[in-house]
């Protein structure tokens, strides 16, 4: 797209939670409500800038896909690089440690955009519902706006070390805010257990990338010498670009032209660079996402989280992991997404059903919740899975639903938790009197959840199923000399299955916590929820119906950043 923008909304929006949480630091502790006024100011701030980003990329859509177009007809050079670099609005670049290839890199496109939204979204409904903290109100409050900020700067990050600056970024606050403000049985426990998995999914994926960058400079210092030259002289890459450089626009045009697909690579013919590192960068970052086996940190994280966390962590955080599996995997090693997501689709059909069944079984309103999230959460990996436009756009789109419905579901559990002091499923029943608003607002999230019609949960979920559907003619799995093909339609039909139980306990954990009889004696001071409250169920309702009955308000947008992504793989 074109150029650079002037206004830098993009570095606003991921400094001002930082600054806001710096001065938060700096005031006493006795000025909770300045300090919560602060808060929510910086969140709703950073929520509208979100929605212009959101809202000036949709507006520029179309005319992306024509210039996309007009490129794949002109049959022009590094396609799928030029299509990634003009498809960057709100761009902002600026040379950061020049030795080693680093910039401060920031750009939306089709992919990210939906998350940035996302994001707003769910800081302001976390600042709202974390309202009534009185314990070290100061200190939570900055350590989640440090949390947001780190999540931006992830999904707006156009340079690999920026991004994993961020990533790691975003770790950190979590810890403190689990291991310090979480439930107390095993508040400790969760918040070790969540770090260590991330922090080491995390330091594999950076060698791979770290591995990646080497060898892209190893290529353009000989072979693609050339293609480095004609790039910085026909403005596809910045004039001050070096061999060496974490930019992904660099990656992705050494990984269009081979750099990744050498054969000979650690001294065996058939082994290609592509082949070695993807499986270590994609499930490196895919530990976040929750795929299966690495995926028993996150119920335990969701449960043991204050109900902010749970929403932020279930709704944005697990994004940033299956985000950066499509960034610097699927989009930079396309040959090894076609080598491996053959094989690793079983893993994400395992999260399905295996999740979902998990779910069914638990007490613990809250595990519930976080069961479901990684069962949904591999839908995503199953979408890009089946590489083509319809698989991917669906797990685009799920990203988003999911984090939406995800949030509003750990946002109704923290509200009846709050006034209920228990989230065993039995001991609760007949809320629906004294909360009808809770309970309106958990079905939409249930039926969103099962994939029923007209929620976004169906927009997202459907064209999965038909992605997986349609590729599964052209993709085979090779071991040894056994070839397996056509299973991605078997695949599809197994995890429909995770929507039967899906169904099934949300269901069930409508009927028990919401009707029924409901314990006067027991729950004699539960009462219907605040304003406060109210805005946070209207503010994460409102978009699962909105993309459910109008999804071309998002499914262009994501099909517009699929397609340089589409063009590397070599599809459609």
């Amino acid at each position: 797209m074109d150029g650079t923008f002037t206004f830098p909304i993009l570095s606003l929006i991921i400094f001002t939670p930082i600054v806001v949480g710096v001065v938060i630091l700096l005031m006493k502790s006795e000025q909770r409500d300045l300090i919560r006024g602060l808060s929510i100011a910086a969140a709703v701030a950073v929520l509208v800038m979100s929605g212009a980003v959101y809202f000036g990329y949709s507006s520029q859509v179309s005319a992306v896909s024509a210039n996309e177009d007009a490129l794949r007809d002109a049959g022009t050079p590094n396609l799928a690089t030029q299509m990634f670099r003009d498809g960057l609005a709100f761009e902002e670049r600026v040379v950061w440690v020049e030795q080693l290839g680093i910039s401060y890199h920031l750009g939306v496109d089709g992919l990210n955009a939906p998350m940035v939204l996302l994001t707003g979204m769910v800081a302001v409904a976390g600042v709202l519902i974390s309202w009534r903290i009185e314990d070290r109100t100061r200190e939570f409050m900055a350590f989640f706006m440090f949390l947001v900020a780190g999540v931006y700067g992830v999904f707006l990050a156009i340079d690999m070390f920026v991004l994993f600056f961020f990533y790691e970024l975003a770790i950190f606050p979590m810890y403190l805010l689990i291991a310090t403000w979480g439930w107390v049985k095993t508040r400790e426990y969760a918040a070790m257990k969540l770090t260590l998995y991330i922090l080491i999914g995390s330091v594999i994926a950076l060698v791979g990338v770290i591995a990646m960058v080497l060898a892209a400079n190893n290529y353009f210092l000989t072979d693609g010498a050339q293609v480095f030259a004609q790039a910085k002289t026909s403005g596809l890459l910045a004039p001050d670009s070096h061999e060496f450089s974490f930019d992904m626009t660099q990656l992705m045009l050494a990984a269009e032209n081979g750099a990744f697909n050498i054969g000979g690579y650690a001294g065996v013919e058939a082994l290609t660079f592509a082949k070695l590192w993807f499986p270590f960068i994609f499930i490196g970052f895919g530990v976040l996402a929750g795929v299966f086996p690495f995926h028993n940190w996150s119920p335990d994280g969701h449960v043991a989280a204050p109900t902010a966390v749970s929403m932020i962590h279930a709704g944005v955080l697990m994004k940033l992991g299956a985000y950066a599996a499509l960034r610097a995997g699927v989009q930079l090693l396309p040959e090894g997404a076609q080598t491996h997501l053959p094989w690793i689709v079983f893993l994400t059909l395992i999260n399905v059903v295996y999740g979902a069944f998990i779910a069914f079984r638990q007490r613990d309103f809250k595990y519930v919740i976080g069961f479901s999230s990684v069962s949904h959460m591999g839908l995503v990996s199953m979408g890009f899975a089946s590489m083509n436009i319809i698989g991917m756009t669906g797990a685009g789109l799920q990203m988003f639903s999911h984090g939406v419905m995800t949030a509003l579901f750990f946002g109704c559990v923290g509200m009846v938790y709050d006034r209920a002091h228990t989230r065993d499923i039995p001991s609760l029943g007949g809320f629906v009197k004294r909360m009808p608003w809770v309970a309106v607002a958990f079905i939409i999230g249930g039926l969103t959840s099962m994939g029923m019609p007209g929620l976004s949960g169906f927009i997202a979920e459907f064209p999965i199923f038909v992605g997986m559907w349609n590729a599964s003619p052209q993709v085979t799995l090779q071991i040894g000399d056994f070839t397996l093909s056509n299973y991605y339609s078997i695949i599809v039909i197994l995890a429909a299955l995770g929507i039967v139980v899906t169904a099934a306990y949300v269901l069930r954990v409508v009927g028990q916590v919401f009707f029924g009889e409901f314990n006067e004696k027991r729950y004699s001071d539960v009462g219907d929820i605040n304003i406060t409250d109210r805005i946070i169920l209207f503010l994460l309702g409102t978009p699962l119906v909105v993309l459910g009955v109008y999804p071309a308000i998002m499914a262009p947008m994501i099909e517009a950043g699929l397609r340089p992504v589409l063009a590397i793989l070599g599809g459609a």
